[in-house]
């Protein structure tokens, strides 16, 4: 079998785990116990790990077409496959619960795939291919057929039950195989539940009204969100899919949710994303902010408070498991050809254990733009967090470090890094007021000057006439372009115009992708979205907006980015859907509709 496109894949999510559909109707990656656990479908990563279509039998023979689009506001997918014969929808769906509406969401989701097909005309033969092989592949379970025509699949951890309406399923040795007729106005649903091999059995419900339930409690959740800026119709379905990858019962945000989808075809940086960042974090609570409520931002938050818990010496990690797991620790998996031959196969990320100076910056930022929320005087948890960032900054921001794009290579003097420093102490030294007697602002802002002085000072390169990537460097890198939207110098300052016009030059595409460095092979979606920033808050507004309208356009057809584009065929590369993508879209959004508001 020929190896879908990333681009090919729909996004299913229930907030505590997602799928990903391709559009021949096959579900090849779900991990059913949350978005980090192990997977009982990834024929993403191997053509033998596990998948379950759900297709008209000879699909992709001549005259058959797919079309394919979200009920709006949701992630409840439906494609539509016209053969020759007629033409069925396919409606698929990570069931939301019995009930759920508006912020309950993902607090209790009963880990259940949803699949209905509907006869839209003619009589179409379908084909149901169900061949779960758990623990990433590396289990193939038994399959027994049970007295009411359901298939129980058990192997290691794993309970799976396939029901199927009113069609009897018959187990096979290790899958099933199915053929049936639909014709128009017939409908025959399935359902995918799962279960721990020891604890509750898997749950049991009627899959045409939890389908209808998992649709109303998508729009009620949408319905108490309202978004007023430009862009609307991109916006709201970016702020959907970060909905997608919250994870309901912590509040965590998944910078993806794939692992080892590669940056380049055939090459090793392939790492896995499932866990939470906390360099993301003010850029979410950015976006959040504007596209959804104050009660994610709130809930983000707060999972971030309990997951860095009491601040010792020790750096505070730049990533968290979903839950504020803190050891992370990577492994390959080795039983795992990956996609379309690129290995290694990673789980675990070893990122957790670099030292990442940004990290006090980011959270710092964002309580400063949650203070209104966090009450005037804060807490002393709040207080100690605040006061212990703080002091880690000041007393390490003269460190090297791996630096914003986790380099496994040797620590290096990162500009992003430093600057992120700066932030840290700006924030502190404007919180202030709020942290009691062992506040010390004086000082504080000395370290914050002397850090931008040396910023201005190391980071500059004359011969070509841009801020890099790292002191001494003669290397543009995209991450410059962070520095006006973090406020540290405006996008008019001379200097920062010439770096701008420089990244734009070396680094940027006819099609407006920006690349991280010179010998990045793709272009870098979030730096793409970067670049509209700084143009917005310049006041170039009309080269801002046609930027914005090309990087948006590499979306797929169901609005979903991965993180990088392929710069010769346009294909996405990289984990998917990419969180810090969307993001960069909705904030990117937001500065053309208020260039000076973020």
């Amino acid at each position: 079998m020929e190896q879908p496109a990333i681009a090919d894949y729909g996004f299913l999510s229930d907030c505590r785990s997602g799928a990903l559909v391709s559009r021949d109707g096959s579900v090849d990656w779900w991990c059913p116990a949350r978005f980090d656990g192990t997977a009982v479908f990834a024929r993403l990563l191997s053509p033998r790990a596990g998948h379950y279509r759900l297709a008209p039998v000879g699909a992709g023979r001549p005259g058959h077409r797919v079309e394919r689009e979200y009920l709006p506001d949701t992630l409840v997918l439906r494609t539509v496959h016209h053969t020759p014969e007629g033409s069925v929808a396919v409606t698929d769906a990570l069931a939301a619960g019995d009930g759920v509406r508006g912020h309950d969401l993902g607090l209790n989701s009963p880990a259940v795939l949803l699949r209905e097909v509907k006869g839209l005309n003619g009589r179409v033969r379908m084909a149901l291919d169900f061949t779960p092989r758990p623990e990433h592949g590396l289990l193939t379970p038994y399959l027994r057929q049970q007295a009411d025509g359901e298939v129980l699949a058990t192997a290691g951890p794993t309970t799976l039950v396939l029901r199927a309406g009113d069609l009897p399923l018959r187990a096979g040795e290790d899958s099933v195989r199915e053929e049936f007729e639909v014709s128009a106005g017939q409908v025959v649903t399935f359902d995918l539940a799962y279960a721990p091999a020891y604890g509750d059995p898997p749950a049991r419900l009627d899959a045409s009204a939890a389908l209808q339930e998992t649709t109303w409690a998508w729009e009620s959740f949408r319905e108490t969100h309202r978004y007023p800026g430009r862009y609307p119709d991109l916006v709201r379905p970016s702020a959907t899919v970060l909905t997608g990858l919250t994870y309901g019962r912590s509040g965590a945000v998944a910078a993806a949710l794939t692992t080892s989808l590669p940056e380049l075809v055939g090459g090793e940086r392939n790492y896995d994303y499932r866990y939470s960042w906390l360099r993301d974090f003010a850029m979410t609570m950015r976006a959040l902010w504007v596209a959804a409520c104050p009660h994610e931002t709130s809930r983000l938050f707060e999972w971030v408070s309990r997951s860095i818990g009491r601040i010792g010496d020790d750096p505070v990690p730049v990533l968290f498991g979903l839950e504020g797991e803190r050891d992370l620790s990577e492994h390959t998996c080795p039983h795992l050809s990956g996609y379309a031959g690129s290995v290694p196969v990673r789980i675990g990320n070893d990122a957790w254990r670099q030292r990442q100076l940004d990290v006090p910056g980011e959270v710092l930022s964002a309580i400063w733009r949650l203070r209104d929320h966090l009450g005037g005087t804060f807490d002393h948890k709040l207080r100690d967090m605040v006061l212990g960032l703080t002091e880690q900054v000041a007393s390490s921001w003269w460190l090297p470090d791996q630096g914003m794009w986790e380099t496994r290579e040797d620590e290096r003097h990162y500009v992003s890094s430093k600057v992120l420093c700066w932030v840290a102490m700006d924030s502190a030294v404007r919180l202030a007021d709020r942290l009691g007697e062992r506040a010390d602002p004086r000082r504080w802002a000395a370290v914050r000057d002397e850090i931008r002085a040396t910023v201005l000072r190391e980071a500059w390169n004359d011969e070509i006439g841009a801020f890099t990537g790292a002191f001494g460097s003669a290397e543009l890198d995209a991450s410059a372009l962070f520095l006006p939207v973090v406020h540290f110098l405006s996008p008019n300052n001379p200097r920062m115009r010439s770096t701008i016009e420089a990244v734009q030059r070396e680094l940027g595409t006819s099609d407006g992708l920006i690349r991280r460095w010179s010998t990045d092979p793709a272009g870098f979606v979030l730096c793409s979205y970067w670049m509209v920033e700084c143009l917005a808050m310049a006041g170039e507004t009309r080269r801002a907006e046609e930027l914005f309208t090309r990087v948006s356009g590499h979306a797929n057809d169901l609005g979903l980015l991965s993180e990088q584009i392929d710069l010769a065929t346009g294909a996405h590369l990289g984990n998917t859907p990419q969180a810090l993508s969307h993001i960069g879209l909705i904030n990117a959004a937001w500065r053309l509709t208020d260039p000076v508001g973020l």
